[in-house]
């Protein structure tokens, strides 16, 4: 055994997350690059004391809560396109319980970030600890159990000797594009400050070198007898493209073979609005070109994408009965959904290869795909300049920011309710790696939260929160977090009073508006139908220490943003925006789980039209 150093469990896990390195494209970059967290009694005097030493290059940041904390580091490692990460900490029992939501986020997007819960003690000796949570049938069960769930790795480190092989195992799931997501260490409160003397050469520099996978030449020669045999062939564009640097070869596949591009909410923007094959997005929340296509479409590439049901339009959407999938992803488990034919490899690699082995070949659309863009394109400049008698419109709003009032190069960030909906028909990228909206987990309060992990991530780009009223008042405790460490971010409330985005779901259904609208409780009925919630989220926003702007028209929407860009430090603006003035469906389908019998007869109305449009989905 070589050399060791005498060091506490915490110490050696700074110094062992400080050392980790990643080698992509040849090029060598530093893995971990902080911690978000807040200091409880069960993480202060230990993982804290070893944070708190000069010896090691990782930042701290102070979080606000410990779900935004886990929010930030989702938001840091997309916008770095996974090659850098963050971890976060917190004390034991509510604090840790406060990050299980963010693990969900990043495992339900496949993005890296650890997780370090502090834990009851290891001894069991002063049980049951302050915030300890004790399970009578099984002491073994803690808080910190309910990780389980949400990770791809979970480990619980109850001796210090311990800490290696948890930490290999957890950076050799953090570093496998196929197996990314969240990494949960729990750690014991008391066995945070043991010492042991740990091998020198586990703590030295590591680089995990990321070597894409090779499509074989079988899976090459079966991809290229599907394609052949397509007339009418449409490729789905996921998140998976933009990680494996695919944009150009998927926009020269689909150029050179004649072929439609649908974006799912990951893939959105890695090929950009007006590259002459891209349809905008696809499914319930996509466009009315790409669903069209969609429909008639006998071969579905699905790349690097896990199509989820928005995209899939709960498995409806691809109705010709002839239709096929061919799943390129480095992930076995998405590749193989929807009965497709697994082509289990990198995207980047794939397309290359399909490209050179393809000669001759173009699609049958025809003139199809220029027509449903060219009609989509003007769909979009209505909804971009739509007058609504009562007020400012929601997607009028996005018209404006995306047209002209923001930089091409800002980054924005959404994740919840009707913005992303509307994001993804409307938004119109020109620039690589600009959108940026978590829609695999739709976790409201992500918005603001990851909008400082971006703007840690890129400094000097304009970083823009788009959310609704819902999610900020649920989550919106780091924009005091980005006062407090000097990071611009711009966040633009969009206000209807309510969580409409449900109100929406609930009222075609049948049922009447009930529990969404943000009104005051009637005195005579005893119901939450009385006066709309007026709020001032301007007067909020500066109370934390940040600028606080309103808008109420078009014309104020233009003089807010022009103050918040010339804006040293963070910006809110406070939109009213008119209810219901979102976009709807376009030639797409949701499934929901309607009642089946109600006293409403517009319920039994609604089930029996969910019921007749579920005999045209897919079954698997």
């Amino acid at each position: 055994m070589g050399k060791t150093i005498r060091l506490t469990t915490a110490q050696a896990l700074v110094r062992f997350l400080d050392n980790q390195y990643i080698e992509h494209n040849g090029e060598e970059l530093k893995f971990v690059n902080g911690v978000f967290g807040i200091f409880g009694h069960g993480v202060v005097v230990g993982l804290g004391e070893a944070l708190a030493a000069a010896d090691h290059g990782l930042r701290f940041y102070q979080a606000k809560n410990e779900q935004g904390a886990g929010h930030a580091a989702i938001g840091y490692a997309k916008q770095n396109n996974r090659l850098r990460m963050m971890a976060v900490c917190s004390s034991i029992g509510p604090g840790a319980l406060n990050m299980v939501t963010a693990a969900g986020t990043a495992t339900a997007n496949r993005l890296p970030v650890l997780f370090l819960p502090g834990d009851a003690y290891a001894c069991r000796q002063p049980d049951p600890v302050l915030q300890q949570i004790e399970t009578p049938h099984d002491y073994t069960t803690t808080a910190s159990d309910a990780f389980r769930a949400v990770s791809r790795y979970w480990d619980r480190v109850n001796r210090p000797e311990q800490l290696m092989i948890a930490l290999i195992n957890a950076f050799r799931v953090l570093t496998d594009p196929a197996e990314t997501g969240a990494v949960t260490v729990s750690l014991p409160q008391d066995v945070q400050g043991e010492v042991y003397d740990y091998p020198e050469e586990f703590l030295a520099k590591r680089i995990h070198h990321l070597e894409p996978r090779i499509p074989t030449k079988g899976q090459i020669q079966r991809a290229v007898t599907m394609i052949r045999a397509a007339k009418k062939p449409l490729v789905i564009c996921g998140g998976g493209v933009r990680y494996s640097g695919a944009a150009e070869e998927l926009g020269d596949f689909c150029r050179t073979f004649h072929i439609p591009i649908g974006e799912t909410q990951g893939g959105k923007g890695t090929v950009l609005w007006d590259h002459p094959y891209n349809l905008s997005g696809i499914g319930s929340t996509g466009s009315r070109g790409a669903n069209t296509l969609a429909k008639e479409a006998d071969l579905i590439i699905a790349v690097g994408t896990r199509l989820g049901d928005f995209t899939t339009c709960s498995k409806w959407l691809f109705q010709n009965p002839d239709a096929r999938f061919l799943g390129i992803n480095i992930a076995p488990f998405d590749a193989y959904k929807m009965n497709g034919e697994p082509l289990i490899a990198d995207a980047k690699l794939t397309l290359e290869a399909l490209i050179a082995a393809l000669p001759g070949y173009r699609s049958g659309w025809g003139e199809r795909i220029e027509e449903v863009k060219r009609e989509w394109d003007a769909e979009v400049d209505r909804l971009y300049h739509l007058e609504d008698p009562a007020g400012l419109a929601q997607v009028r709003v996005l018209g404006e920011l995306n047209e002209g009032l923001l930089p091409a190069d800002a980054v924005v960030v959404s994740g919840s309710g009707s913005i992303p909906s509307d994001m993804q028909r409307v938004w119109r990228t020109r620039v690589r790696d600009t959108y940026h909206v978590e829609y695999a987990f739709s976790c409201m309060g992500y918005e603001i939260a990851a909008a400082l992990g971006v703007k840690i991530a890129q400094p000097a780009k304009e970083v823009v929160a788009l959310v609704g009223d819902g999610a900020y008042t649920m989550l919106h405790t780091e924009l005091l977090t980005a006062v407090q460490e000097g990071k611009k971010i711009i966040v633009v409330v969009l206000d209807n009073a309510g969580f409409h985005c449900i109100d929406n779901l609930q009222h075609s259904q049948g049922i009447i508006h009930f529990g969404n609208e943000w009104k005051t409780r009637d005195s005579v009925s005893g119901r939450l139908e009385g006066a709309s919630v007026q709020v001032d989220y301007a007067k909020n926003a500066e109370s934390w220490g940040a600028i606080g702007l309103r808008a109420r028209t078009a014309a104020e929407l233009r003089e807010a943003v022009g103050q918040a860009l010339a804006a040293k430090g963070p910006v809110l603006i406070d939109v009213k925006v008119t209810p219901k003035s979102m976009t709807y469906g376009y030639e797409s389908w949701w499934r929901v789980g309607t009642a089946q019998v109600s006293a409403n007869p517009e319920v039994v109305k609604a089930a029996e039209q969910m019921a007749a449009e579920l005999t045209k989905a897919r079954m698997f």
